[in-house]
């Protein structure tokens, strides 16, 4: 491994494993010639994965050259250790998706948190109890919560023959906000497109050379109050904004090649969602409704400013009901469809909102992912503090959940007040 590199071993672990499990490679522009080779090659075995990924995370350990080794000397620079750091949390996430299709059985929670980096936990109902409670006083009406809920939400769905004019004018926007702020390179592009038959309800396929394609969902309608943080959240300043910065600052300059290829089952996920999570905020302010509003309302689409912002504040807690479900389906063994009741009874969502909770938990690709968007949120808004600079430091530098939980406590204990 020291002759041709650890990086160079760790891309071609993450595409082979990608072999087998499809969508793991989210997205690879490395060298082609070794995609190619892989895909030469004949399928290698889980049983050899487990043994390539744990031969690699010794010679990280032992302190093996990232890159090949030239003349034989091995020259690394100030950056060597912390991204020695990331490639082995990395690893450790490969490991555990290799030792998993090798058919050994792990905790769901054991499983998450050697893949992401954090541990995922239950919440309490009364969590949610109390979110019912506040949405209860903020949404306009009578009668059963849910039932008003679901019927004020679905209110909001958004004409499929405007969804394009709806997200070229805010990705437009919210473009121009991300380059004042931090930066674009030229000639990066986000192409977006409507689709049928997922899991998901938006995705960023990331091309390389700066260009990326977002397909947004239509199984269900898609609704006016979360369209501006799908945009954020795939193209400005979210998935696509990272990746391209990512791609020109540490691939096209540093020649880090390990961040050309994205792998399901691994921290980089976690911290990529929440960071696109809380894209939105930083651009727009913690509240941007009366800006989505602008670019709504003119195209006869309806969102009412005013409530969507206090239903949000007021419902944001009822995102770790997802997180609940999992728990449910994959330790307790509960049935798909006891666990749809409950993420609607909990989560206020329609039966068929439900279904596609549970569909993306089920999915074997998939199953695991939740937990990026549960924890990776709130461990991105505590790192980032309403600091544009944490931000862009995300956006464009190599990070683990570990050491941005470590800066967190260092930030609390400078200031215990806060």
């Amino acid at each position: 491994m020291a002759a041709s590199g650890l990086v160079d071993e760790y891309l071609t672990l993450g595409l082979q494993l990608g072999r087998h499990i499809g969508g793991m490679v989210d997205a690879y522009y490395g060298p082609p010639d070794r995609a190619a080779s892989v895909s030469a090659e004949a399928m290698p075995p889980p049983e050899r994965l487990v043994s390539d990924a744990k031969a690699l995370l010794a010679a990280i350990d032992a302190g093996g050259a990232l890159d090949p080794v030239a003349s034989g000397r091995i020259s690394e620079d100030s950056a060597a250790p912390a991204r020695r750091h990331w490639l082995r949390a990395q690893v450790v996430g490969l490991l555990t998706t290799a030792r998993k299709l090798a058919g050994e059985s792990l905790g769901y929670a054991d499983e998450v948190e050697a893949c992401y980096g954090v541990r995922p936990a239950r919440v309490d109902n009364e969590v949610f109890l109390e979110a019912h409670r506040l949405l209860d006083e903020v949404l306009p009406g009578s009668g059963p919560l849910a039932e008003r809920l679901v019927t004020w939400r679905e209110s909001h769905a958004v004409p499929v023959d405007r969804l394009h004019d709806a997200i070229n004018s805010l990705a437009e926007d919210l473009r121009e906000r991300t380059r004042t702020l931090f930066g674009l390179p030229d000639g990066e592009h986000v192409e977006f497109e409507l689709v049928t038959d997922q899991p998901w309800s938006g995705f960023n396929y990331y091309l390389g050379d700066l260009q990326s394609r977002v397909a947004v969902n239509t199984d269900l309608p898609v609704l006016s109050t979360g369209l501006a943080h799908l945009v954020a959240h795939e193209s400005y300043p979210g998935h696509h904004t990272e990746h391209t910065r990512k791609e020109v600052g540490l691939v096209r300059h540093r020649r880090w090649w390990e961040e050309s290829i994205f792998l399901v089952g691994t921290p980089q996920c976690l911290l990529a969602e929440g960071l696109a999570d809380l894209g939105l905020e930083v651009v727009m302010g913690r509240r941007p409704e009366a800006i989505v509003a602008d670019h709504l309302r003119p195209l006869g689409i309806r969102y009412d400013a005013e409530v969507v912002a206090a239903v949000s504040e007021a419902g944001e807690a009822l995102g770790a009901v997802r997180q609940n479900a999992a728990f449910r389906l994959h330790v307790d063994g509960a049935d798909p469809e006891t666990v749809t009741d409950e993420v609607a009874r909990w989560g206020l969502l329609s039966a068929d909102r439900a279904a596609k909770s549970v569909e993306f938990l089920t999915h074997p690709t998939w199953r695991a992912y939740l937990t990026c968007y549960v924890e990776g949120l709130p461990l991105c808004r505590s790192y980032v503090r309403g600091d544009p600079a944490r931000f862009e430091h995300l956006l464009s530098e190599q990070m683990t959940p570990d050491v941005l939980a470590d800066q967190i406590r260092i930030d609390r204990a400078a200031s215990p007040a806060s």
